[in-house]
């Protein structure tokens, strides 16, 4: 996996300033290696799957090898670069298709997005901040009986988001997929 030398040589002091954005695309987590790994299980043939912070894109590589078309997202520009930059360089031209890519804010996601079978989130619950647009933006992505799948290192606010799906009606379950990572599903 390509990703820049230095994260923090990434930082824009107007961004951060303005909503506390860092660059926390440009590093391979444990959750999404954890994630990834889970994915590559999986026959997702014929599925449609979206990436949520895709970061580096490992995640959406696994499942685009693994058959289903692949929407990776993320609120940086560049990460989507990185994350089409690995998948050609991991899987060539093999497949017959690409890595789909889209900018997204989830807070002001688009109208058409269309459902998806599977969605994936990898350390994405870093920061209280992205609870609530989380909350309200996964049962709009998910087909009537899609999943979510996210892998996290024990944070608390995975804990603040994991409750407000369960009172949205979605159900839980949770493995210990290494010492640091648990993996949730989540489904209506």
């Amino acid at each position: 996996m390509v990703h820049p030398a230095a994260a923090d040589t990434l930082i824009d002091e107007e961004d951060f300033d303005r909503n506390e954005r860092l660059p926390y695309w440009a590093d391979l987590w444990p959750s999404a290696i954890a994630l990834a790994r889970r994915v590559a299980m999986m026959d997702l043939s014929g599925k449609r799957v979206m990436e949520l912070g895709c970061g580096l894109g490992l995640p959406s590589i696994a499942a685009l090898s693994r058959g289903a078309a692949v929407l990776s997202t993320d609120h940086y520009r560049a990460a989507l670069d990185f994350a089409v930059y690995n998948a050609r360089a991991n899987l060539g031209a093999s497949l017959g298709r690409e890595l789909e890519t889209l900018h997204l804010d989830w807070r002001t996601p688009p109208d058409d997005l269309a459902p998806f079978d599977l969605v994936l989130a990898a350390d994405v619950l870093y920061d209280k901040m992205n609870v609530a647009p989380l909350v309200d933006l996964v049962p709009k992505l998910l087909t009537h009986d899609g999943q979510l799948l996210l892998a996290d290192p024990r944070r608390d606010y995975a804990g603040r988001f994991l409750e407000a799906m369960e009172q949205r009606g979605f159900e839980k379950s949770a493995e210990s997929v290494t010492v640091e990572i648990m993996l949730y599903r989540l489904q209506r």
